[in-house]
């Protein structure tokens, strides 16, 4: 039987409705245990701020301090923690109540805008794919000198990556205002078909 093996693309549209926000805890203390006294302090004040919200930690990493001249200057401690926001709203009130309550002591490494639920987007994306696929095929049997004919087998390749970041966000004393714009789910299919005589 001949076959013809294609790969369809396809993408959908979607609004971001929560959000990963990135924060690290830091600490620079003459010794290792105060340093990592001041981190364990400002991490305690990150989940009282986080109020609900879920909280992990991700890294907790110490090492030695050296001042501009690079001489030693004690220890430094960094305890990252990554928070989930089920809203933008809730990640803006998050970052503008850090900023407040934590402030010089916090990092804010980045944030991550997510769409919560991708179910609708795939949909549309992977039907998307398929289409794409069709034409291929149907472009390449002509070119063949053959028809389209039964679809004999279909894998569906992995899903791309995440949505849109802000990176290096820095900790202020002023309201923190976040905006979703839109963001692309992608799919892709690979699809043989079988090629009839033309």
């Amino acid at each position: 039987m001949r076959t013809v093996t294609v790969t369809g693309r396809g993408a959908a549209r979607a609004v971001p409705d929560s959000a990963v926000v990135r924060l690290a805890a830091t600490h620079r203390a003459v010794g290792l245990g105060d340093a990592l006294a001041g981190a364990e302090s400002t991490r305690a004040a990150i989940v009282s701020a986080a109020g609900g919200l879920t909280v992990g930690s991700q890294d907790l990493s110490v090492w030695p301090a050296r001042d501009d001249q690079g001489r030693p200057a004690g220890f430094e401690a960094r305890h990252a923690l990554v928070v989930s926001c089920p809203g933008l709203d809730r990640a803006s009130e998050l970052l503008t109540r850090l900023a407040a309550e934590v402030g010089d002591r916090l990092t804010v490494d980045g944030v991550q805008l997510e769409v919560s639920d991708t179910t609708t987007g795939r949909t549309a994306a992977r039907e998307a794919a398929m289409a794409d696929a069709r034409a291929r095929a149907e472009h390449l049997a002509g070119l063949a000198g053959a028809t389209l004919g039964e679809v004999q087998r279909v894998v569906e390749d992995a899903p791309a990556g995440p949505g849109p970041a802000l990176h290096e966000l820095a900790a202020a004393k002023t309201d923190v205002a976040l905006e979703p714009g839109e963001t692309t789910v992608t799919a892709a299919v690979t699809v043989t078909f079988a090629l009839d005589a033309g």
